[in-house]
């Protein structure tokens, strides 16, 4: 299961409104992790070691994110350098990269490989902001899942006579009050990085 991607609420698991709460509030802050996540791995006009979080070399039999086999430097603005603890490895360490969706060309000397990061066009961070635009709306679908599943749970709750109708009210008010919140979370999220992406170095 990818980050921040939700199941639903088993029904007749919680005993009061606090509960249900409080689950969802774990849930959402799920959301909001698993679209940093996403977001660290997007590229912008400036080069940071975590452009590469999102890919594996197959090393030692297995696939390893490419920080566990290497150190990687930002030795300028628009250069990466890695430098794999087994130089055995620094072809696998290529192939990765060259093989990923982020259209880098990196090269070696024999001790360590080095990335450039080649300014982007102006069409392809459109293309960048559009894809940004996409991911945070999928997050908002899931926070919508989560205030969903909630208030179905609340609904049981009262249904099971567990709750008053004043409780599942302010049950129903407080889900939408937290889903609010977390929403322009993702908002401010997503501006953040827009700005990130078009801003030209």
């Amino acid at each position: 299961m990818k980050p921040g991607q939700q199941t639903s609420v088993p029904s007749g698991q919680f005993q009061n409104v606090k509960e249900v709460e409080a689950s969802a509030k774990a849930k959402m802050e799920k959301v909001i992790a698993g679209l940093q996540h996403e977001m660290t791995s997007m590229r912008t006009g400036r080069a940071s070691v975590n452009l590469f979080d999102g890919i594996t070399v197959e090393a030692y039999g297995s696939q390893m994110p490419i920080n566990h086999v290497a150190t990687l430097h930002v030795p300028e603005p628009t250069l990466i350098t890695i430098q794999p603890y087994d130089v055995s490895q620094m072809g696998l360490i290529e192939k990765a990269i060259r093989s990923s969706d982020l259209g880098l060309n990196p090269s070696n000397d024999g001790k360590q490989i080095r990335v450039p990061i080649p300014t982007l066009t102006e069409e392809r961070r459109k293309d960048m902001v559009k894809h940004l635009h996409h991911v945070a709306e999928e997050h908002r679908v899931r926070l919508r899942n989560v205030r969903r599943d909630s208030n179905e749970a609340i609904k049981k709750l009262v249904k099971d006579k567990l709750i008053s109708e004043d409780e599942d009210r302010r049950g129903h008010e407080e889900t939408q009050k937290l889903t609010d919140a977390y929403i322009t979370k993702i908002d401010q999220l997503a501006k953040g990085k827009e700005k990130d992406i078009l801003e030209v170095k």
